[in-house]
């Protein structure tokens, strides 16, 4: 490293490569998670040398990094093979919107950027105070159900829990997402979160198409608003399910407008 920070970084997963091209700094990024979608250029422009619970350890040595970045106490293993290989690893395990803009600052500050992201997150927080304001102008509050996974259901996690709320929706299970870990947001009873009525139901499956159509289907929901008016929906987890840029503005701007119809449709 020199002492103009990391000139060579391997990013574990999508929001740390997303981040270092909104910063301008992608020139020092030598290799990618194979998930990666945004940027979509990056993955034409880097090479791809993992997923997300492992990597091609010798291809990442190989590239030579003076830092590697990951994501979550999951990528542990991986970062573990990495640190015996001799490589310089950083992890972060930010789960809340703070913890987020914290990482963000980590990263900037690491590649000399921090004006940069300054600029970016006062921004950022300016439009997520603008949809805070429209909302506050609807009557009610959707009541929100955000599945990040099918079998076993599970909850959002907490930064997604609380761009919801940024949205203007309620989540019906936000005790849930203070927890840190998935196996610790999974909803044993299929009946729960129809007792809990939401309004809108929003699936993102880490990765794997929802299936509105198999969420209406299921025993005893035909009578859950959402469903009733046919108010099942889909984000993409590349949009709202990485710790990172996306979440915080496409994630939360999907959410807002799908809530929006919701108190539209309402006459509000």
């Amino acid at each position: 490293m020199t002492s103009k920070g990391p000139q060579r970084i391997v990013c574990l997963t999508e929001e740390t490569t997303e981040w270092l091209y909104l910063l301008g700094e992608e020139d020092r990024i030598v290799g990618i998670s194979g998930y990666t979608v945004r940027p979509r250029r990056a993955r034409d422009e880097k090479p791809r040398v993992s997923a997300f619970l492992d990597g091609k350890i010798d291809k990442i040595v190989a590239l030579e990094p003076d830092l590697v970045i990951g994501f979550s106490d999951m990528q542990a293993a991986l970062a573990d093979k990495l640190i015996r290989a001799g490589l310089n690893v950083l992890v972060t395990n930010q789960r809340s919107i703070a913890e987020i803009l914290a990482t963000l600052r980590l990263v900037a500050g690491l590649v000399q950027a921090g004006e940069r992201a300054e600029a970016w997150i006062a921004a950022c927080e300016a439009r997520h105070a603008e949809i805070g304001a429209a909302a506050s102008a609807w009557p009610r509050r959707p009541r929100v159900y955000f599945e990040e996974w099918d079998d076993p259901m599970i909850s959002a996690i907490r930064w997604v829990s609380e761009l919801i709320g940024i949205a203007g929706g309620v989540d019906v299970f936000s005790e849930l997402g203070l927890q840190r870990a998935g196996r610790d947001r999974v909803i044993a009873d299929a009946l729960e979160p129809a007792r809990r009525a939401p309004d809108i139901v929003v699936g993102s499956w880490c990765g794997k198409k929802f299936r509105a159509e198999h969420v209406a289907a299921r025993p005893g929901w035909q009578d859950v608003p959402a469903v009733a008016q046919g108010r099942l929906h889909e984000i993409k987890s590349c949009d709202i399910l990485q710790p990172g840029p996306a979440a915080l503005t496409d994630g939360v701007e999907q959410l807002h407008r799908l809530f929006a119809g919701w108190a539209a449709s309402r006459g509000t």
